[in-house]
């Protein structure tokens, strides 16, 4: 079974910095797209960034400049430093992924989903 565990949400003044991971786990043969979305309440789910296996990056426009997206390949995490958040940067904050595994079936690729972290920012 594979899954996504994130981490690093929390409480914040606007301003201020916080740094989410996310860590895959389980029979996983490659990791290729990994990503972060939120969720605002009231509001659709929308992409933050996304980096490729090669480690080209896109961000939305709202966060250029802010945010930076990483990540560890050995490790199969993902980062998302996110810097000078402002209110309206309050969300849940998904991490998502494009990942073959290992099945009794064979080697799949689907793409899954975190549980979300709370990203609260006051102002």
């Amino acid at each position: 079974q594979v899954q996504l565990v994130e981490s690093g949400g929390g409480l914040v003044q606007a301003g201020g910095s916080l740094r989410l991971s996310c860590a895959a786990s389980g029979s996983i043969v490659s990791v290729n797209a990994m990503g972060w979305y939120r969720q605002a309440p009231g509001k659709q789910r929308e992409l933050v960034a996304i980096i490729n296996s090669g480690g080209s990056t896109n961000y939305a426009d709202s966060v250029k400049g802010r945010f930076t997206i990483s990540r560890d390949s050995a490790k199969n995490t993902v980062y998302l430093q996110m810097s000078s958040l402002k209110t309206e940067d309050t969300a849940v904050y998904y991490c998502n992924a494009d990942m073959r595994q290992y099945r009794s079936d064979g080697i799949k690729e689907n793409n899954y989903w975190g549980q979300g972290t709370q990203v609260t920012v006051s102002s």
